[in-house]
């Protein structure tokens, strides 16, 4: 990709070489950004008047501005019409953030948010960590570093949307906040739990929701707090540059239960997962259940038939295709309350957000995942561990779809990029039927749904998918977010194939009618070698 610059001389372009190479702000010790490579100056320029012209290269077409251009690039830079009303988002590195609460590569990201701001993206997505915000005491805030953000978007005049972490991430590591690990040392059963009595310790079991299990406090009280703490430390960009908030519901900020963190040991093909039902506070909820419907011997445990995690659901019976145990009443009682547990869960966050934030103008979204393995057999096993009761015979996730309605939240769906072309015949997995069922689920609720890929190292075909998801006939989705912004997103091997994304959802064609002719002026002119320097020279990561 390559960004040209066209002024009145050569030594114009001269000067603007020399001061992009002054700045080379290469950081080899960044985590998110390696390694970098700068978009040059291209040789084969074209002359006119005395303004200054971006082109985008990869895209094959020019951006054009015939708007004046400040030194923030915060007018539109789109010239076309955007289809369907799709909106274009792209998150922002897991770590823009770090655990120190500064910045991590602030000119590569900035010269990254000036790359999307001129390909006609709308926002980004900034993820806010619990672990990082509220690190050393409850209640004790710092915001600093995505405050720092969000005045760099709103120069840049993006729009961001933000998701709110309550969740702990392997890769980059971000933890949860010191002071609730140092309380799950003590108090492990805190933590969701298997059968084997491992802990996930990314996020905190639903089970303690209401529990005053964090110093006195119970976590709902505690991520009120933090929401609180945040609009207020954000009031300034509400509704102007932060439109969006998305609640954490559980692993990944996904409303669902951890039944298949560990990695499959049979490669591509991944296990049933695994009921994490085994914490105290879950066991005495489970406990509570059957004794008050008259099955006191079904509350000691969950399903003791059911497979491990990388098994396969003929493995054992629980998951039996004709005759399992989760065709049995003691099956249909135990998965009704596993997947009430989250479906509460679920209720009570969103209801949480759109209480804190009823009076800001923002939308308030969750995450549904997609949990698309073993989708052609009839229990749907790994939608069972992961507590969606979603079945050959039962529908799951019109209950899903009701909490939603219900707080006037959005759901965002992830795997947009997946097809079912492309996954292993042995899985028995169809991404694209369980999405058309979601959404499917939210028409009736009436709502809204924003979409998102897996992951940026790209399923395969996944550009052609999530146009077709987009832009299909249903027209169910109005914003997409790409995720994510880092490496492998601006390197050859993948930015040309987001760049033509960006084109067929926001100028199928171009509009020749708007473009501003030959001899018109384009943009006011900025001499290279003044202040406004800087907003030329863009360095990206690879």
């Amino acid at each position: 990709m390559e960004v040209s610059v066209i002024g009145t001389s050569q030594a114009q372009i001269g000067r603007a070489r020399l001061a992009y190479r002054k700045l080379g702000f290469c950081n080899p010790a960044a985590q998110s950004f390696s390694r970098t490579t700068r978009i040059c100056f291209g040789d084969s320029q074209r002359w006119r008047t005395d303004g200054v012209r971006f082109s985008l290269n990869a895209v094959h077409s020019e951006v054009l501005r015939s708007d004046k251009v400040s030194g923030d690039v915060s007018t539109s830079a789109r010239r076309s019409k955007p289809v369907d009303g799709v909106r274009l988002y792209v998150g922002l590195p897991l770590d823009v953030v770090s655990d120190c609460n500064t910045l991590n590569q602030v000119k590569a990201v900035s010269a990254g948010l000036k790359a999307l701001k001129l390909m006609g993206v709308d926002g980004v997505e900034l993820p806010v960590w619990w672990g990082i915000s509220e690190k050393e005491a409850m209640g004790k805030y710092d915001w600093s570093g995505y405050l720092a953000v969000a005045e760099m978007v709103q120069k840049m005049g993006l729009k961001l949307h933000v998701s709110l972490c309550f969740h702990a991430s392997k890769q980059p590591k971000v933890p949860l906040p010191q002071w609730v690990s140092q309380i799950g040392e003590v108090q492990p059963d805190i933590f969701h739990t298997d059968r084997l009595g491992q802990h996930y310790k990314e996020c905190l079991s639903l089970a303690v929701d209401d529990l005053p299990v964090l110093d006195g406090k119970t976590p709902i009280q505690v991520y009120h707090d933090f929401c609180e703490s945040f609009k207020t430390s954000f009031s300034r960009f509400m509704g102007s540059t932060i439109t969006g908030i998305s609640m954490g519901l559980g692993p990944d900020g996904e409303l669902r239960y951890p039944s298949h963190h560990r990695v499959s040991k049979r490669g591509k093909v991944p296990g049933v997962g695994e009921f994490q039902c085994y914490d105290k506070n879950m066991l005495s909820l489970l406990k509570q259940h059957a004794e008050a419907t008259g099955n006191p011997y079904w509350g000691l445990g969950g399903p003791h038939d059911a497979p491990h995690y990388d098994g396969m659901p003929n493995s054992n019976n629980f998951f039996r295709e004709h005759g399992g145990s989760w065709e049995t009443p003691y099956g249909d009682f135990f998965l009704s309350w596993y997947s009430n547990q989250l479906i509460s869960h679920g209720s009570s966050l969103l209801s949480l957000a759109s209480t804190v934030f009823c009076n800001s103008p923002v939308t308030i979204s969750g995450k549904v995942p997609v949990v698309h393995s073993w989708y052609k057999t009839r229990s749907h096993p790994s939608e069972l561990t992961a507590g969606f009761y979603n079945t050959v015979d039962k529908e799951g996730y019109e209950r899903i779809a009701e909490i939603f309605a219900k707080n006037s939240c959005k759901m965002i769906l992830p795997g947009m990029d997946l097809s079912d072309d492309h996954q292993p015949q042995e899985s028995l997995s169809s991404p694209e039927l369980l999405l058309a069922q979601i959404k499917s689920a939210c028409r009736k609720r009436g709502v809204q749904i924003s979409g998102q890929n897996s992951s940026v190292s790209g399923a395969p075909g996944g550009f052609e998918q999530i146009k077709k998801s987009l832009l299909g006939e249903d027209g169910v989705v109005d914003l997409f977010t790409y995720q994510r912004m880092g490496a492998y997103f601006f390197s050859p091997e993948h930015f040309p194939s987001f760049t033509e994304l960006v084109r067929s959802l926001s100028q199928p064609e171009m509009l020749w009618d708007d473009m501003p002719n030959e001899e018109e002026e384009v943009g006011e002119s900025l001499p290279v070698g003044s202040s406004s320097d800087k907003n030329l020279q863009m360095q990206v990561a690879q």
